[in-house]
């Protein structure tokens, strides 16, 4: 996919607008952009393409590009004690 270091896409695909809590811009200076919505119960965890985290819940699929390097590093870092961070 090649993806630059800084930059890290996602996407959210929902089976049913049901599933949307809300949707939100801002009008403000910020130009927050908020989406809730509910997965539903978890089915499966992937990494597909190399770098694209996939959580696939019931009610949709939430997509991230991350490589399994940044994953491993973050699941090493969160797996150490307060003291050793």
């Amino acid at each position: 996919m090649g993806m630059d270091c800084l930059e890290h896409i996602f996407s959210v695909e929902m089976k049913s607008k049901r599933h949307v809590k809300s949707i939100s811009i801002s009008d403000d200076t910020r130009d927050l952009v908020l989406f809730e919505g509910n997965l539903g119960e978890f089915r499966d965890l992937s990494v597909s393409d190399g770098d694209v985290l996939e959580l696939i819940g019931e009610n949709g699929v939430l997509r991230l590009s991350v490589t399994r390097e940044q994953l491993q590093r973050a699941i090493a870092e969160s797996a150490l004690s307060p003291k050793e961070k």
